[in-house]
Order: C-alpha cells, then structure tokens, then sequence
C-alpha cells in the first residue's frame, strides 16, 4: 500500500472512529436545549471564535437546541474608555450609569452581538441576535450588593445603579426558535420595573434562561479548565453537595464562587446538569457533549 494513502486511510479511519462514538452521546442530546455562555478569551480570540460558530451549527444540524447567551465585560470597558465615560468601581463592581447604560447596550446587543451572529451565520448556520429587551424577554429588579465596612464592621448596601438581576424569564420568543434552525443569541440586558434598560450579569442571565427552559445542560465558558481541588488538579464531577461543601471549605473561592453558585441555582431549579469549562480549548462543548471524558467540572444532582 502506497505510505501516503496509507497514512489519509489511518487518518480517515480514526475521524469515523470518532463519529461513531460520539453518536450514542448525540442521541441523548437529540431535541434537548442547551444554553451556553460564551465569553472570555474565547469571544476575542479569531480562531476560537470560528471554532465555536462552527460547533454551535454542528450542535444544531445533529439535532440540538443551542441557546447562547454572551458577556462582553472587556468590550465595554474599552468603548467606555474611547468615549471618555468615566467609570467608577465600588468594591471591584462597576457603577452602571444613564450615560455608561447607554454605552454598554450599544456594545453587548450591537457590535458583539451581531459579530457572534455574523460567525454562525458564516459557518453555515442561521443566528439571530435579541436581548432581553425583545419580547421582553428578561425582566429584571436593580442588583443590590450587601458589603461590611473593614473599619467599623458596620454593614451597608451598595447602589450599582442600572445593574439588575433577573426577576422573571419569558421563553415565549426562544420558544418560536426551537423547532427551526435559527440559533438565538442573546446579550444580557434586561427591562427594569419601570422600563429601563438594566445591565446584567451574562453568567446570572445563563443560569436563569436554562431553568427557565428546562434545559438539559448550562455550560460555562471561562478562561480556567474548572474547578481545582487544594493540588491544582481539575475536579471533573461534583455533586452539588460537593460543590456547596467546596465553597464552606475555601476549595472554590474568588471569582469561582459566582459561577459555581449559579451552576447550583440551575441545577436546583431543574438543570439535568452544569458544567464549568475551558473556552480556551478548540471544541470545548464538543469534547464535553460527544465524549465520555467531557471537559471541565460537571455539576449535578447525587
């Protein structure tokens, strides 16, 4: 046999082999919704973007229901600053102003959205971008953060301005979504009680879509591999038990702990289960949906 056709017929043999074991995990999640937050590194990095638009038409042509949600945390800090829109950070959180709300609307529903739009629509798929305003999808109360003085120990109640939260979810719109082929992608700004446009968190936005959907999985992008245990090595399933205890214990600390508890919330609120992976590896959600290994800490139920 000629070297060369031998080596295409090795490689030929090795990618059906890959199809035929991913086909059982690609029947379990035939019809079922995922919601994924995309983010991080991931969003900015061209080759990653392209990798995950094309994953996203895979999810779709195999017969998956792939809702994303997105952040765009660093876009809007880099538009405040070209603008000159001053931010002010209270404990680390930033102050969402009229003038700077007006700002980060136009950043996560214009330019980042539609960008993320534009990649699937590329790779062969059809997307169509919303936030929370369109259908009134995602309505929302103003966010208000408890934080204690070091000096005095005295507690008080931080005002973000137009930051919110979700306070009720409307899967009216998405619903129309789920028997087509349009993939819906969503930035997370939401409508306040009185009608105002409300900054939220894209990760909390995640978390309340899926319950909301009854989704099978919530997948989290982030620029870490997961959950570490006290060694630096990646803890791949937790229980929910688990995870809480990890959180007393210090395990899962810093910028872990909000992903981790919003994980939680889903899963309680009717997630099968969440998973926190690296966005940063190429087919990430693949890798996490079509094998046995998976990517990243999977959070569920015991």
């Amino acid at each position: 046999m000629d070297t060369a056709f031998g080596n295409y017929e090795d490689r030929w043999l090795s990618q059906a082999k890959v199809l035929s074991e991913a086909l059982p995990y690609m029947r379990r999640y035939s019809d079922e919704t995922v919601v994924i937050k995309y983010g991080g590194n991931a969003m900015i990095d061209d080759d990653l973007a392209r990798f995950f638009a094309r994953d996203i038409v895979l999810l779709r042509q195999v017969g998956l229901n792939p809702i994303v949600v997105h952040g765009g945390g660093p876009q809007i800090g880099s538009m405040l600053e070209r603008l000159g829109v001053e931010s002010e950070f209270v404990d680390g959180l930033r102050v969402t102003t009229e003038e700077s709300v007006a700002v980060v609307e136009m950043v996560l529903a214009g330019s980042i959205n539609k960008q993320i739009v534009n990649n699937i629509n590329e790779a062969g798929g059809r997307a169509a971008g919303l936030c929370g305003k369109d259908g009134r999808l995602i309505r929302a109360e103003r966010l208000k953060r408890k934080t204690r003085d070091t000096e005095s120990n005295i507690e008080r109640v931080l005002d973000l301005g137009l930051v919110g939260e979700p306070s009720h979810i409307d899967p009216h719109i998405l619903e129309s979504f789920e028997h087509s082929d349009i993939t819906p992608v969503i930035a997370p700004i939401g409508v306040g009680p009185n009608g105002e446009t409300l900054n939220i968190n894209a990760d909390t936005v995640a978390g309340a879509l899926a319950a909301a959907l009854g989704a099978k999985r919530l997948m989290m992008l982030t620029d870490v591999s997961g959950v570490l245990d006290p060694d630096g090595e990646l803890i791949s399933d937790m229980t929910t038990e688990e995870a809480l205890a990890g959180i007393d214990s210090g395990v899962i600390s810093g910028g872990m702990i909000p992903k981790v508890e919003t994980c939680l919330d889903a899963v309680k609120n009717g997630v099968e289960a969440a998973v926190i992976s690296d966005g940063r590896v190429p087919h990430a959600i693949l890798v996490e949906l079509f094998t046995a290994g998976g990517a990243g800490t999977l959070i569920q139920r015991a």
